[in-house]
């Protein structure tokens, strides 16, 4: 059943908010709303996953290697494309590795790096777990209009790219 929330159709122009800061009370904030939706996303998405014995972050990893190079991902690009840190990544490899999830195979032109790729075991668990997650995702869009959805994941696409950008950009102090 989709999760249904009271939409209030009023805008910013009806509320009266459109002459206030970015940051004033009553205003809706970037960092909250979006710090909001992914623990809640996050969390409902552990629950839901919790019996398959694969956590969101394994599950972001062998999608991310699906989606990558068919020889497999080095550990750097896909600490890159998860948008994560180097120590987070390896700890998670380790254990997905111990676990059967994933192999390591040293990388064919640098003998330092290892080429990442699903085991067997690890695409039969991504299979489990996508079918959930896809239900998840249809169940959380579904507050939209149909004809909106496409465009709003387009709009925090950008949003993620433009968040992205000003992490590695040096700025003045201010």
């Amino acid at each position: 059943m989709p999760f249904k929330t009271p939409l209030k159709k009023k805008t910013v122009k009806t509320l009266g908010l459109e002459n206030l800061d970015a940051d004033a009370p009553g205003r809706r904030r970037l960092p909250g709303l979006l710090r909001r939706c992914w623990f809640n996303l996050n969390q409902t998405f552990r629950r839901r996953i919790a019996h398959t014995g694969i956590t969101p972050d394994q599950f972001t990893v062998m999608r991310t290697l699906l989606e990558g190079d068919a020889k497999g991902m080095t550990q750097r690009e896909l600490t890159d494309m998860m948008s994560s840190d180097a120590n987070t990544i390896a700890s998670l490899l380790e254990r997905m590795a111990a676990g059967g999830l994933v192999e390591r195979k040293t990388h064919e032109r640098d003998r330092r790096a290892y080429r990442i790729s699903l085991k067997p075991l690890g695409r039969r668990k991504y299979d489990e777990v996508r079918k959930i997650a896809l239900a998840l995702q249809t169940e959380i869009v579904a507050v939209l209009p149909e004809e909106k959805r496409a465009e709003f994941l387009e709009h925090l696409a950008l949003v993620a790219d433009a968040c992205r950008l000003a992490a590695t950009t040096t700025h003045a102090a201010y």
